[in-house]
């Protein structure tokens, strides 16, 4: 247990001859009880002031744990996030990269069919242009022969006449 300053105030020393001056001693326990209410204080206050300090230690660790257990979460969820941009951007990609091939497929389907109309159409025209260069062929042979000559020569007929 320990002293408290009404204990060194309320404290008897027995009497014996030739023992200390009681005055002094009176006199040097008030400085000591004086100076023990100050270190009692002072204790006190030290004491309060270890509890606030260890308050505040307290909450600024929550705070750290909880800034450390955002940090890891912001952390993952950044990570998250950029796994799934990543596998919607392959996504993006394969899916670009099928269209093209598509559109690319159907260009060159547009592309030999054109080619083949093409070609028919210029067989087509051939066989036209021959066709044709036999008939203005064969129109002249008619022309270059002696028959038109004896037409030109004859009288036109009554009939032929009517119908001008």
């Amino acid at each position: 247990m320990s002293l408290t300053p009404l204990d060194i105030h309320n404290k008897e020393f027995s009497r014996r001859l030739r023992g200390y001056d009681e005055d002094e001693v009176n006199e040097f326990l008030d400085q000591v009880i004086k100076d023990y209410e100050s270190v009692i204080r002072e204790n006190k206050e030290m004491k309060n002031q270890l509890m606030a300090m260890q308050e505040r230690l307290d909450h600024f660790t929550n705070i750290e744990e909880t800034l450390s257990k955002t940090i890891i979460v912001a952390q993952e969820a950044a990570d998250e996030v950029k796994i799934n941009a990543k596998k919607e951007a392959e996504l993006i990609v394969k899916e670009s990269e099928k269209n093209a091939d598509r559109i690319i497929n159907d260009a060159l389907g547009k592309s030999r069919k054109i080619a083949l109309e093409v070609e028919e159409l210029k067989k087509q025209a051939s066989i036209y242009r021959t066709r044709f260069r036999s008939l203005v062929e064969a129109q002249l042979e008619l022309l270059k022969h002696d028959g038109w000559e004896s037409l030109e020569k004859r009288e036109p007929s009554l009939e032929t006449r009517e119908a001008y």
